[in-house]
């Protein structure tokens, strides 16, 4: 069969005789009629075998025969599932569509969207889109999609998967209900042709070749290797294995691993670079475009490389990391021996990668090869060595057997020499682990609710706020002793009643003990008449103690005029018992506010 025998128009036949098609592939002969006819259709195809120009084809060819809904509208939508992909579907159509007047543009993320808005505004014909940037430019306004003609999901199974199932539902929301659905793929598992039966209407549905099979001309291996030595293994096999590594796809799990690789073949002198989701869009198109031209020699990848990336003349595939989904592993191999070419597909296998293998082997119902005698065949892998935890001091490592028998035939007389010496007098447990009792603090002078932190006092530089400004302190004179001979002041009490708390600082320093108690019950008053009342108890001391006979008083340091004072009137007045309260009550001057 030939491309003329599928009705398709001239100009898309000029166009696939230039790109080099002279017949059809088996699921572009079994796809064509029925798109052509209008039908939907479901169509499952391994990896390879022109699905894109299986449904590019025929769209040019309706789009063409038929005029628009209405003027300006986008008249067909592909969605996919990678800026990769959507791009090489983008060159397709120009490719297949330079002798028509259909108009195309390419949207994704990761880009500025300015370009593609200006692209939309000029009008276009057919939108190859990622369902992200899709919806956002829906959401605000620049794209309608009610005068809709054909709506096509590539690469079916990753759309719908759960990671593109939402997307793909607003998508289909804004739809019109009469156009003609296309789903190609090649994988299609049961639960995914479930999912798609809610979208098509009475589809054709076309398998040329069983579920998920590989290309029989792709060369098969298996090296079982540990983890750590997968990056030993990779550059040894990169430069010595037969057929000649011209070049190479490495797919990695994940993308700090496929940096980490791509590190470690550039130390090895192989030119490579790594493509994943993380890398910008324009780092991935310059990494792709480096690869195909051959100044890169190998390309590490993610999963977003192995759906559709067409690359001519791949000749090797290597599966650093097999991967969880054993359908993954077809995308990953058909990168290779594509358009009847010959490939090679290399697999490393981890002890803890047999799962995913038996997988893998279990879908495509045939073992893979193994090869063994390679260098690091049974080899284990390097172990790291531990850094200590910071903070934490190391363990120390077990004893071996032969040294602990020497070790115990050194300590043997140590031990014994122990056992003969007298034990010493244990201490009661209870006095081991008694704390030293802490020294009391002597009580604080001012115990009343003023003597809290951020209360008010007498003292100035206290009330004022934090960030008030400290003024500049006047310099003190010096304070000397009175001459020999100079006059003794008059023991009169009036300098301290004339300022009480300045008396509470000074008793402590004399000891006054039995007038410190009386100022202290007066300051539990209320602080209004505290004042009045500590004046009036230092009023009744004096008058209590005047009777009693004298008594020496140890010499004091001069540190203030209060404290002078109060030494002075001490020469007079000695220190005496604590009077009670009521016989102190009773010497208080007539008309003395009391509480209590």
């Amino acid at each position: 069969m030939t491309f003329n025998e599928l009705n398709l128009s001239a100009p898309v036949l000029r166009a696939v005789a230039q790109a080099g098609y002279e017949s059809p592939s088996p699921i572009q002969a079994a796809a064509i009629p029925p798109v052509l006819a209008g039908r939907d259709l479901m169509g499952c195809a391994q990896t390879g075998t022109g699905k894109t120009a299986a449904f590019a084809l025929p769209m040019l060819d309706r789009l063409t025969a038929s005029a628009p809904r209405k003027k300006g509208a986008i008249r067909a939508l592909i969605l996919t599932p990678t800026r990769e992909l959507a791009l090489q579907i983008g060159e397709s159509f120009e490719a297949y569509g330079k002798y028509l007047t259909l108009r195309s543009t390419v949207i994704f993320g990761g880009v500025g969207q300015a370009p593609q808005v200006e692209a939309l505004k000029k009008g276009v014909d057919i939108l190859i889109a990622c369902p992200g940037r899709l919806n956002d430019l829906i959401g605000q306004g620049f794209i309608d999609l009610s005068a809709l003609e054909i709506f096509v999901l590539d690469e079916a199974d990753r759309m719908l998967d759960m990671g593109f199932v939402h997307d793909v539902k607003k998508v289909i929301a804004k739809l019109p209900a009469q156009r003609q659905n296309l789903m190609f793929s090649a994988t299609m598992p049961a639960e995914i042709e479930q999912l798609a039966a809610g979208i098509l209407h009475d589809p054709a549905f076309v398998k040329v070749d069983p579920v998920s099979s590989t290309v029989d001309r792709i060369q098969q291996s298996l090296y079982y290797v540990e983890k750590g030595n997968k990056k030993l293994l990779l550059p040894w096999l990169i430069k010595n294995l037969q057929p000649p590594v011209v070049n190479a796809l490495v797919f990695s799990r994940t993308k700090h691993g496929a940096d980490k690789i791509a590190k470690d073949l550039t130390k090895q002198g192989i030119p490579a670079a790594a493509i994943h989701g993380n890398k910008s869009q324009t780092a991935r198109v310059t990494a792709l475009e480096d690869f195909k031209s051959g100044k890169t020699r190998v390309l590490v990848a993610t999963d977003i490389a192995a759906r559709g990336i067409d690359i001519s003349e791949l000749s090797h595939v290597f599966n650093y990391d097999l991967p969880e989904v054993p359908e993954t592993y077809v995308h990953r191999i058909g990168r290779t021996a594509r358009a009847g070419a010959d490939g090679t597909a290399v697999s490393f296998c981890a002890p803890e990668e047999q799962e995913y293998l038996a997988g893998i082997e279990k879908l495509n119902r045939r073992k893979i090869p193994v090869v063994s005698g390679h260098p690091w065949d049974g080899v284990p892998a390097p172990v790291r060595p531990v850094l200590p935890v910071r903070g934490k001091k190391p363990r120390p490592e077990a004893e071996k057997p032969a040294e602990a028998p020497k070790k115990q035939a050194e300590t043997a007389p140590a031990k014994a020499a122990k056992t003969a010496a007298p034990a010493p007098k244990q201490e009661p447990k209870a006095a081991k682990n008694a704390v030293p009792a802490k020294p009391k603090k002597e009580e604080t002078l001012m115990q009343d609710s003023n003597a809290k932190r951020g209360a008010r006092n007498d003292r100035r530089a206290n009330n004022r706020g934090a960030n008030a400004p400290k003024e500049a302190a006047a310099p003190r004179a010096p304070r000397m002793p009175p001459p020999p001979g100079a006059a003794t002041p008059s023991p009169s009490l009036t300098p301290i009643l004339s300022a009480p708390r300045r008396l509470l600082r000074c008793a402590r320093h004399a000891r006054l003990l039995p007038l410190r108690q009386h100022l202290l019950s007066a300051a539990h008053r209320s602080p209004r008449i505290i004042r009045t009342q500590a004046a009036a108890a230092a009023a009744a001391m004096t008058a209590a103690s005047s009777a009693l006979p004298r008594a020496t008083t140890p010499a004091l340091p001069v540190t203030s005029a209060a404290a002078q004072a109060a030494r002075t009137a001490l020469a007079a007045h000695p220190v005496l018992p604590r009077p009670s309260l009521p016989a102190a009550a009773a010497m208080l001057p007539p008309g003395t506010r009391t509480r209590g």
